[in-house]
């Protein structure tokens, strides 16, 4: 097959957009990460080999799907003769392929793959690192990248894991109502995390990645669906997302570059996810409950029904991180808070905040810490200053439009 044909593009297309989600379903169907992930690629490996003979399916997932499900099957055979285990496995596959034509399409698969990576017999940091591998189909570099750790560190968690799922048997599915709770609090964090990695990619060409957005907004839905009464912590994750995801288009050019907060077109905002989180933040808010998602979206319910960034309440976006770095201290939130002052007190009042803060040595490999800090030395003349920060966040930059954006700031200074 041409590599770059119609058909080698579009299986191109399917993995990028749906292999995660039929990889949620492999597990489910067969019980094993290690298992699932291999199924995973010989699919996608017969697809190339067929379609381009035989066309492309009708339902290519259910297609995907089923032929892992067999490679699965054919790769348990071939263990049978050495693993009492793959024996049995294989035998229970086999008589529930040859039961079933067509698997389902069961749409919260990712949400009961979320809820066994999120599982409490995990580590935290195990949990989320499982999370983004499985769920988002990050690589381990990615994952270590945005920790702030090493890749071999991020792949031991991962396989540690996926061991104790297996021994433990922890079972494929989201838990009753008692459960439910107990493990809300981390399952809306790793969705955070999962939207967080759609809104603003880590590394990569694109400064999005659309479908992980959508996938955290769709499984959110779908997770406030499962809660038997309202949680404004959901609610208010939900409404950030909303909020945040409306502006998507006008983020960048047509070409992909960068468009500043500041620069953007609002009238390219999405109005009907605006209406829709700014209506989620006031139920929210409502409650009395006020949580760190609640805030977020609140500061971004602000910004977002704001005609322009010169117009923008800046003291009440203030206010609110003032809150939220109460309930929910970072240096991550202390940076936002020193951003929003320089815009409501003047860019010298927002640098000391954010020299202050890099003094204390918990940014110093953080690169919108450095980018940040640049942007307000230009604004001041310190040019010097200016061209030293965006250097600095430039070799901390992985993602493609944030490097073009810094060097060409770079050049400016230059000039």
């Amino acid at each position: 097959m041409d590599a770059g044909g119609p058909i080698a593009e579009r299986v191109e297309e399917i993995y990028r957009t749906e292999s995660r989600r039929i990889l949620a379903t492999l597990i489910r169907l067969l019980g094993d990460f290690d298992l699932a992930e291999e199924a995973l690629q010989n699919a996608f490996a017969a697809a190339i080999a067929t379609w381009p003979r035989d066309g492309v399916p009708e339902n290519p997932r259910a297609w995907l799907v089923s032929a892992g499900r067999f490679k699965a099957v054919d790769t348990l055979r071939r263990r049978a003769r050495f693993d009492a285990v793959a024996t049995e496995l294989a035998k229970s596959l086999r008589t529930a392929t040859a039961q079933a034509g067509e698997v389902p399409e069961l749409e919260d698969d990712r949400l009961r793959l979320i809820f066994v990576c999120c599982h409490p017999s995990l580590p935290p940091d195990a949990q989320i690192a499982l999370t983004l591998r499985e769920v988002c189909g990050l690589t381990t570099e990615e994952i270590a990248r945005a920790f702030l750790t090493t890749a071999p560190t991020v792949a031991q968690r991962i396989v540690r894991a996926k061991g104790k799922i297996r021994e433990a048997r922890i079972p494929y599915e989201v838990p009753g109502l008692a459960e439910l709770h107990e493990r809300l609090e981390i399952v809306l964090h790793v969705i955070y995390l999962i939207f967080n990695e759609g809104y603003s990619a880590s590394s990569g060409e694109s400064l999005t990645r659309g479908e992980l957005a959508e996938e955290a907004i769709r499984v959110t839905r779908l997770l406030i669906t499962l809660l038997p009464e309202p949680d404004s912590e959901a609610s208010g994750l939900l409404a950030l997302m909303l909020l945040q995801e409306s502006r998507r288009s006008a983020r960048t050019t047509a070409d992909g570059e960068v468009v500043l907060l500041e620069d953007q077109d609002r009238s390219r905002w999405n109005r009907e996810q605006i209406l829709e989180g700014v209506g989620l933040v006031r139920q929210a808010l409502a409650t009395r409950n006020v949580g760190a998602y609640t805030l977020q979206a609140a500061i971004a319910a602000i910004h977002a029904e704001a005609p322009g960034s010169a117009v923008t309440d800046w003291n009440e976006i203030v206010g609110l991180y003032d809150l939220l770095n109460k309930i929910d201290p970072s240096p991550v939130v202390e940076l936002n808070r020193a951003v929003a002052i320089a815009m409501r007190d003047g860019a010298v009042q927002g640098l000391l905040l954010i020299d202050k803060l890099l003094a204390t040595g918990e940014l110093p490999d953080y690169s919108f810490a450095h980018a940040g800090r640049a942007e307000l030395c230009r604004r001041l003349g310190r040019n010097d200053e200016a061209r030293k920060s965006y250097t600095r966040a430039l070799e901390l930059m992985q993602q493609g439009p944030e490097r073009r954006f810094i060097e060409r700031r770079l050049r400016e200074l230059r000039r």
